[in-house]
């Protein structure tokens, strides 16, 4: 699908530049949502039917990210679905993260184990993994800047250290590019990038560090037959990564299957290419140099007050200004935001 076609299934008011807050949803998310929500209220469907949303979730992310369903779990945040991953590592392991990553990433390996962590700048981060290193953990796009991080060359350098490599993919999925496959793990939080009903996560989890993961929140829907496990004994789990899922917020999948199904079909490469051409076009009106991210912050005096004032909705991080470029924004949100923040 065009990408031009396709934005015409976005209705956002003009000024939105800040999805690394929040996305917004396509038509055909929002009325899947709508739909479910009112045979809710009405009681004219089976629970079963929602549930099925995230089994097909699960199939497009895979595809999205290029690995195996098999190999993908569904939760609900980031924090939820590394804590397992932290929880397998022994007290003390020896963590190297960026001295700016954000804390749903961090706070897992803190929290569960005492891990030992040395941080450093995101693109200096490759050089301070060493034989020391149990683990690195990093945001593929640091949400605070915007920064992408050298993905290639920090998993060559955990490889040579024998190191487990950990991504947040938040703040990337759903326009950046990248092979998931060659970390160990990865994991998303669907609300941004992806559009979708805040609720719906996933991860990557490769058979390697399955094995070290003790699936401490099954239930039901981490049993090999997850229709046949509602009561009693024995406890047989899925042998794929379902075995760490989590019973599903119903809704928040219901509405992330149809985005998720329009992102493939518009294509992470063209999307990429949009996003960051606008971020870049932002830059360029400031004077300032391109990035190669569709997020990018400036320190412009007055800013939050200028773009409140013209109805632009960007977020102030550290106190710049950071403005996200997304498929539903258009070149007149990007004129708008650099007129006002010049005035």
């Amino acid at each position: 699908m065009e990408l031009t076609q396709a934005q015409k299934l976005w209705e956002p008011e003009p000024g939105f530049l800040n999805t690394a807050s929040f996305g917004l949803p396509p038509r055909p998310g929002w009325e899947a949502l709508q739909s479910a929500l009112d045979d809710w209220r009405a009681g004219r469907t089976s629970w079963e039917r929602w549930n099925e949303a995230a089994e097909l979730a699960r199939a497009v992310f895979a595809r999205l990210i290029g690995v195996p369903g098999e190999d993908v779990a569904v939760g609900s945040t980031v924090s939820q679905v590394l804590s397992t991953v932290a929880a397998a590592l022994p007290a003390g392991t020896r963590v190297v993260a960026p001295d700016i990553e954000f804390s749903s990433a961090l706070y897992p390996f803190l929290a569960s184990g005492g891990a030992k962590v040395r941080t450093g700048a995101v693109a200096g981060l490759p050089s301070i993994v060493d034989s020391s290193t149990d683990v690195v953990v990093f945001s593929l796009v640091q949400s605070s800047t915007g920064e992408v991080a050298p993905y290639d060359e920090i998993v060559a350098a955990a490889r040579t250290a024998g190191a487990l490599v950990v991504v947040d993919a938040t703040q990337a999925c759903g326009w950046l590019p990248f092979n998931a496959a060659a970390a160990d793990v990865v994991a998303v939080s669907a609300y941004k990038w992806l559009m979708s009903p805040r609720g719906s996560a996933f991860a990557y989890l490769s058979p390697r560090v399955r094995e070290r993961m003790t699936p401490f929140a099954a239930g039901w829907y981490s049993a090999d037959d997850v229709h046949g496990s509602y009561y009693g004994l024995p406890m047989v789990l899925a042998p794929s990564a379902r075995r760490f899922d989590i019973s599903p917020a119903w809704f928040s999948f219901v509405g992330t299957v149809p985005t998720l199904e329009l992102v493939e079909k518009i294509g992470v490469r063209a999307i990429h290419d949009h996003n960051v051409g606008l971020a870049n076009r932002f830059l360029d009106g400031l004077g300032q140099p391109g990035s190669d991210s569709a997020i990018v912050t400036v320190a412009v005096p007055g800013a939050p007050e200028k773009l409140a004032a013209a109805g632009i909705r960007a977020a102030v991080r550290a106190g710049r200004v950071r403005a996200s470029f997304h498929v539903y924004t258009r070149q007149s949100d990007v004129d708008a935001a650099v007129t006002a923040l010049v005035s």
